[in-house]
């Protein structure tokens, strides 16, 4: 049985956003970037002649970036990185330093690293379970996300779907 896929990047898949990446001994500076996402779904071809509606993908990858635009991406899962929620804003120390950020301008995600790596991850795991809950995965065999920081350098996230 042949697989077909399908890939979607439209410029309307892209989120601009702060981050910085913290691990034990370092921390780079605060900047940004326009993340531009893609999405590939490999599997069967359906009998409505789709592996999966390209409508359908964009519309749900639109509503996973929405969020993360122009905001700071913050890491909860960091090992790190102390964050403090105090309702209206939020503080995030490292070693010495400390980042005092209004809630609102913050996307804190379930990852340890804001890197492109683990953005890829992120926005699969929400896209597979966006995907799962419209039981539109039945003949997918694999799905990839990429992360692109700019051009020519992006993050690739795969994964078979069971």
């Amino acid at each position: 049985m042949a697989d077909f896929s399908i890939y979607v990047a439209k410029e309307n898949l892209k989120f601009s956003a702060a981050h910085f990446i913290a691990y034990r001994g370092f921390r780079e500076p605060l900047h940004g970037h326009n993340y531009q996402v893609g999405v590939k779904v490999e599997g069967r071809l359906t009998s409505t002649g789709y592996v999966l509606d390209f409508g359908l993908v964009k519309k749900l990858t639109r509503q996973i970036v929405a969020p993360l635009d122009e905001h700071t991406l913050i890491p909860a899962h960091s090992d790190c990185l102390t964050i403090h929620d105090e309702g209206t804003r939020l503080t995030v120390k490292y070693e010495d330093d400390c980042f005092v950020f209004p809630r609102s301008d913050v996307a804190l995600l379930p990852i340890v690293h804001s890197s492109a790596e683990e953005l890829a991850h992120y926005i699969w795991r929400e896209l597979r379970n966006e995907l799962m809950a419209r039981d539109a995965l039945k003949d997918v065999r694999a799905m990839e996300v990429s992360v692109a920081e700019g051009p020519g350098q992006a993050a690739i996230y795969r994964e078979e779907i069971s």
